[in-house]
């Protein structure tokens, strides 16, 4: 296959839905040969944080030596992003290739009877046999949705880690916070250790039952002292203390106050599996993640973010009064009809100056005109655009010099917005 064939196949295969469970991908592992079984791997679940503290750790490990695989989703402006070794992603040719060699064991599978694998399960199948192929010391594999079922948890890691858990996908993880938190858990497994992000109370202790019930070490990172230094545009400074190491005057280029408690996260991990202090200092440095409070441009000042539910919504909001606390927002909102719609509009829309609703470039997308309606409850200051393209032209028309231009609510839009205008900063 080429590139554009195994895009063709690999997305062709969305019809066949989302079906959670390791049946279908446990036996397209057995008929690859395991392929996974080939690395070392960390696993990564959670609500919000996954790809930030994905990318922390992959950086530190990579500052350490070590060759990485990052397996993570969704993208931004490619779907190579979603598959890299050594920081780069997998060339066209190669996915093309290793689409129509994972194809050959899908057709094998079918012709045992078995059900489809989906779109999900046979990207995990890409990305695995490619690390394979490229003889990765690390994978870095970020759950898709949940983890209990989910096609990434047939690896048996080095270490887990569990990021903020909050409510979203709640039609499939269930519709309360401890349920969620049980199935994000999934991923534990006897006697790993597992890294986890501070969290309330009632994730905490449904974590805390599996651990226990998996005899895994809960390494728990609220019980450790994090403190802020210095925040500023350019990044954040932070110490943090862990297992009776102290570590001074981390950089991170990523926004957010919860971004130091994915930087700490991914360091705890790396102290864990025996890099040094100084290779976590320098590779929290190094790490970049594009669209999470990612400043594209200064003058005026744009920003992108992928705020998709509430949780996410609100740590966006509490950044940009940290960071930009005599601003105005001028909001860009965009959203999926199936997200928590009036709870993310009513933590947003209320910081905004004024707000413009525009449609992201998927299916599932909230019609701006609807959305417009329901910000109104809100903020009376809305107007939709028929497109990304066209809010962006109108936001930097009328945008006033102390308006910081904000694009949030959905990657899909974000992604496009980043395509559109290439950012500046880097």
């Amino acid at each position: 296959m080429n590139y554009q064939q195994a895009l063709d196949y690999i997305h062709g295969t969305h019809k066949f839905g989302m079906e959670l469970g390791l049946g279908s991908i446990s036996r397209l592992m057995d008929l690859m040969g395991q392929p996974h079984a080939s690395f070392r791997s960390v696993h990564v679940a959670g609500t919000n944080g996954k790809g930030s503290t994905s990318a922390f750790i992959e950086s530190i490990l990579r500052e350490g030596g070590f060759r990485t695989g990052l397996f993570t989703s969704p993208y931004l402006e490619r779907f190579t992003e979603r598959i890299r070794v050594g920081g780069e992603e997998i060339p066209g040719e190669d996915l093309g290739e290793m689409t129509g060699y994972v194809k050959g064991f899908v057709d094998a599978l079918l012709g045992e009877g078995r059900p489809h694998p989906t779109e999900f399960e046979i990207v995990t199948a890409i990305g695995f046999e490619y690390f394979k192929r490229k003889r990765i010391d690390y994978g870095i594999i970020e759950v898709g949705l949940g983890g209990r079922l989910d096609a990434t948890n047939v690896i048996t890691p080095e270490i887990s880690v569990i990021t903020s858990i909050g409510m979203d996908h709640t039609n499939v993880l269930g519709g309360d916070l401890t349920s969620i938190s049980r199935e994000k858990a999934g991923i534990i497994k006897e006697g790993i250790p597992v890294v986890l992000h501070p969290q309330s109370q009632e994730a905490l202790e449904a974590v805390r039952k599996v651990c226990a019930d998996k005899d895994a070490p809960l390494l728990y990172l609220g019980e450790s002292r994090i403190d802020c230094r210095s925040v500023s545009v350019e990044g954040q400074c932070f110490d943090m203390q862990w297992r009776g190491k102290t570590l001074s005057d981390l950089n991170i280029r990523l926004l957010g106050r919860h971004q130091v408690y994915n930087a700490a996260a991914a360091a705890a991990v790396c102290l864990e599996l025996g890099l040094s202090g100084q290779t976590v200092r320098e590779g929290l440095k190094k790490a970049r993640w594009p669209g999470r409070m990612e400043i594209l441009r200064t003058s005026p000042f744009i920003m992108i973010d992928g705020a998709h539910n509430a949780q996410g919504a609100q740590a966006l909001v509490d950044g940009l009064r940290e960071v930009f606390p005599d601003k105005k927002i001028l909001l860009v909102f965009g959203i999926l009809a199936d997200k928590e719609v009036h709870r993310i509009t009513g933590i947003l829309a209320p910081y905004a100056s004024r707000v413009i609703t525009a449609p992201p470039d998927n299916p599932r997308k909230m019609h701006p005109d609807r959305l417009r309606e329901i910000v109104m409850q809100y903020n009376a200051n809305v107007e939709s655009s028929a497109s990304v393209k066209e809010a962006l032209k109108k936001s930097l028309e009328v945008a006033e010099e102390d308006e910081l231009i904000l694009f949030a609510g959905s990657l899909y839009m974000i992604g496009e917005v980043r395509r559109l205008l290439p950012p500046e900063i880097l």
